[in-house]
C-alpha cells in the first residue's frame, strides 16, 4: 500500500527518530512510504493561536504537497486532528484545502486500515501509556494504542492512574499559563513515577516534550518515548544489534 507520511514540524525539528521509526514500521508492514520533502507545518499551532490567515496558507500548502496521495499517515495526533477537524472550515476561505487527502494518525492506520495489531515488535520494558488530548477527544482513537502495545513482545503494560488527564502542554497554553501547565505536568510525572514504569509513551511528540522535560529534571530514569519507536523495535537476530 502506498501512503504519504507527514511527520509534523515539531517531530522534524526536535524528535526526528519518531519519523524514522514510522518509516521503518510502515515499510516492515509492506507499505510504500512517500515522504514529500516540501512538507512543512500543518498550521495547527497558528490556528490554535488565532492566526487564521497563516493557518489557511499552511493548510493549502499541505493539500498541494500531498496532492496525489490517496492516504496520509502521521505519528502526530494533534496534526491529524487539525486536518480532520479544522481543514473543512478553512476550505471556505481557500478552496485548494478541500483537496487535502484523508489523513490518519498512525495507530488508526495500523489497526483500521492494515488490520495489524501485532506488528512484530519487541520492547522488553515496563511501559505506561499517556493518550494525547487530541487522540483521546478529537480523533477518538480509543484503545487502539493499548491494543498495539499489548501485542509487543516482552513489554509489560502498566496502568497509569489519571492517564486521560492532560499533561499541561496544549501548545501556547504552556507558556501563556505557565504556572498551571507546570502544576499539571507535575501531577502527571508523579503518577508516572508511582506506576513503576521504565518508559512512558504517547502518540504525540508535543506531550512527550512536556512530560519528558519534567521527567529529565527529576532524574528518575524514566524515559519518554513515542509509540512509533516502540512499535518499530524488533528482537535482534542472533549476533546482531537491535534496530
Amino acid at each position: 500500500m502506498r501512503v504519504g507520511l507527514f511527520v509534523a514540524c515539531l517531530t522534524d525539528a526536535v524528535f526526528p527518530e519518531t519519523g524514522r521509526a514510522a518509516v521503518r514500521l510502515l515499510r516492515r508492514l509492506g507499505c510504500a512510504v512517500v515522504y514529500p520533502q516540501e512538507q512543512t507545518c500543518c498550521g495547527q499551532a497558528h490556528h490554535t493561536s488565532g492566526y487564521r490567515r497563516e493557518a489557511t496558507g499552511l493548510a493549502a500548502r499541505f493539500a498541494e504537497v500531498f496532492d496525489g496521495c490517496e492516504l496520509v499517515v502521521t505519528p502526530s495526533a494533534s496534526c491529524a486532528a487539525m486536518v480532520r477537524d479544522h481543514y473543512p472550515a478553512l476550505a471556505g476561505r481557500e478552496p485548494r484545502i478541500a483537496r487535502a487527502p484523508r489523513t490518519l494518525e498512525l495507530t488508526e492506520f495500523l489497526v483500521d486500515v492494515l488490520g495489524a495489531v501485532d506488528v512484530g515488535a519487541s520492547f522488553p520494558h515496563r511501559v505506561a501509556y499517556h493518550p494525547a488530548c487530541q487522540a483521546l477527544r478529537s480523533l477518538r482513537t480509543g484503545d487502539r494504542p493499548l491494543r498495539l502495545l499489548r501485542e509487543v513482545r516482552g513489554l509489560e503494560l502498566v496502568e497509569l492512574p489519571g492517564a486521560e488527564e492532560c499533561c499541561g502542554f496544549g501548545g501556547a497554553f504552556a507558556w501563556k499559563n505557565a504556572d498551571t501547565s507546570v502544576a499539571m505536568v507535575a501531577d502527571k510525572v508523579r503518577r508516572i513515577g508511582g506506576s513503576g514504569a521504565e518508559v512512558v509513551c504517547s502518540d504525540d511528540d508535543a506531550c512527550l516534550m512536556q512530560i519528558g522535560g519534567a521527567l529529565s529534571r527529576l532524574r528518575g530514569g524514566v524515559r519518554a518515548v513515542h509509540l512509533a519507536e516502540i512499535l518499530a523495535e524488533t528482537a535482534p537476530a542472533p549476533g546482531r544489534a537491535r534496530r
